[in-house]
C-alpha cells in the first residue's frame, strides 16, 4: 500500500499479528534524523586525547577494516569510549543527549506524532533499535516519552572502558524481542533493509522515507506490498 500522507497510523492487518496491539518503531532514520550513537562517538573524537589514541592505534583498526568495515567501526567505538566506566559513560551520554535534543530538526516530527497517536489508541509501542540503550532512553525521556519499552544495543564495562556487548541489529532484533516474550506485532516502522526479519513478522510493514529502489527490494523479499510514508 502506498500513502501520500506524511503521518500515517496503519489499519489493523490480517494474520496472527492482527491480534496484537504491539507496534514497533526503529529509532535512527524513523524518529531521529541520522545515527544518534555515531554522533556521540564523533563528539568523543572532539577530544585531543581520543584523536591521539586513534592515531596510535591506526594499524589495529585499519587491519580490522581489511576483514570487515563493522569490525573497524567497533574498534573506533572502543577507542572513543576508552577511559569511561559505567557511571562516567552514563554521565557523558546523558549530557550529550540533553544537548542533542535541543538541536532543530533533529527529530522527525511526523514520526513522533504517529508514535504518540499509537499510544493514545492504546497500542503497546516498543522502540527496537541499534542505537545504544542509555542514549536512546535519555533522548526519549527528554522528548516526554519516558515510559516506552526499549529493545536496544548495550555496552558493558571492559578493562579500558565501555565496550559493545549487544549490537541490536537485523535478526538479533527479533531474537531479543522473543527473549522478552514478544512474538508478534501488528505494525513495524523502519527505514532499513536490515530490519527485514522484523518486517516479515509484522501484520503491516511500514517504510519511512524509503527510496523507490529500497521499497521494491523490500517488497520482493517480503512477497507483499509495504506501506510507504514520507516523514519530516
Amino acid at each position: 500500500m502506498v500513502t501520500g500522507e506524511s503521518i500515517h497510523t496503519p489499519v489493523q492487518a490480517g494474520g496472527d499479528a492482527s491480534a496484537s496491539r504491539t507496534v514497533l518503531f526503529d529509532f535512527d532514520g524513523v524518529l531521529f534524523q541520522g545515527d544518534a550513537f555515531e554522533l556521540f562517538i564523533r563528539h568523543r573524537y572532539g577530544s585531543p586525547i581520543h584523536k591521539v589514541l586513534a592515531a596510535m592505534t591506526m594499524p589495529w583498526w585499519l587491519l580490522c577494516g581489511v576483514f570487515s568495515r563493522r569490525l573497524a567501526e567497533r574498534a573506533l567505538t572502543h577507542i572513543a569510549l576508552c577511559g569511561l566506566g559505567a557511571q562516567g559513560y552514563q554521565a557523558a551520554v546523558e549530557a550529550f543527549a540533553d544537548q542533542l535534543v535541543r538541536r532543530p530538526r533533529q527529530f522527525y516530527r511526523d514520526g513522533l506524532i504517529a508514535l504518540r497517536r499509537h499510544l493514545a489508541d492504546g497500542d503497546d509501542v516498543i522502540i527496537v533499535t541499534g542505537c545504544e540503550r542509555t542514549l536512546v532512553t535519555r533522548l526519549l525521556s527528554q522528548l516526554g516519552l519516558p515510559e516506552l519499552s526499549i529493545v536496544a544495543s548495550q555496552l558493558r564495562p571492559g578493562l579500558f572502558g565501555m565496550r559493545v556487548h549487544v549490537h541490536n541489529v537485523g535478526r538479533r532484533k527479533v531474537q531479543n524481542l522473543a527473549a522478552k516474550g514478544v512474538q508478534s506485532w501488528r505494525v513495524a516502522y523502519t527505514d532499513s533493509f536490515q530490519d527485514l526479519p522484523m518486517l516479515k513478522q509484522a501484520g503491516e510493514a511500514v517504510l519511512v522515507n524509503g527510496t523507490p529502489k529500497l521499497c521494491k527490494r523490500v517488497e520482493r523479499a517480503l512477497g507483499s506490498a509495504v506501506t510507504r510514508v514520507a516523514w519530516y
